[in-house]
């Protein structure tokens, strides 16, 4: 809901300006969430089914202290969740974040018209996104090291260190990606996310067929 209400008002804000590509960039960053949602809410269901709740703690704690190391539903939902994440956070290959031609920018035609301490608010926001998403990936995928709701202070301060660690190599992978991909054309990104979704929902069936 709070990521829904961020890209709401980012969008109100680019049609605000009342420039074109304002509003051609709030339209396509309407768009790519609406078709990023479903894929994302899959992956959430079946993270939900194997810990039996839907509080993200509580699926964390229970990931977290199973022994069986991958299970091989989360392995298709997590696919699916990192092609939600390129999508969601203006990546490539959905968008380019460096691009400078005004009719293939999704994100950036957002902040096309904003400079100073708005365009760094605009940025610092799309920065918190992209850490969310992040941390929802380690929660979901790669939960171990992070303290629970039992955990001391102490062993809170101890994670940190392997938050940071975990940040670096999604980063390092993050590039990787972004290396190795084309950007596609806007009218692919429905492709894109449809694939993301069937991901999703081939580990809801792996789950369900194979209790694994």
């Amino acid at each position: 809901g709070l990521l829904a209400m961020a890209r709401v008002f980012m969008s109100l804000a680019a049609m605000d300006v009342g420039t074109a590509f304002g509003t051609l960039g709030a339209r396509r960053e309407m768009m790519v969430g609406f078709l990023a949602e479903p894929a994302l809410l899959m992956v959430i269901f079946v993270a939900s089914l194997i810990s039996g709740t839907t509080a993200l703690p509580a699926i964390t704690e229970h990931l977290a202290t199973q022994r069986l190391g991958l299970y091989p539903s989360l392995a298709f939902t997590a696919i699916a969740f990192t092609m939600v994440l390129l999508a969601e956070n203006a990546r490539i290959p959905v968008d380019n974040p460096a691009t400078h031609l005004e009719l293939t920018m999704i994100h950036e035609a957002l902040v096309l018209e904003y400079s100073a301490r708005h365009l760094a608010l605009m940025e610092w926001a799309a920065a918190l996104k992209l850490f969310n998403y992040a941390c929802i990936g380690f929660a979901l995928f790669i939960p171990w090291g992070v303290s629970t709701g039992q955990s001391n202070p102490a062993a809170l301060l101890a994670s940190i260190p392997l938050l940071a660690l975990k940040l670096t190599a999604a980063g390092a992978l993050l590039a990787l990606i972004e290396t190795v991909s084309a950007k596609l054309r806007v009218f692919r990104a429905p492709e894109f996310l449809a694939t993301a979704f069937l991901f999703a929902v081939l580990g809801l069936l792996v789950h369900l067929l194979l209790q694994a």
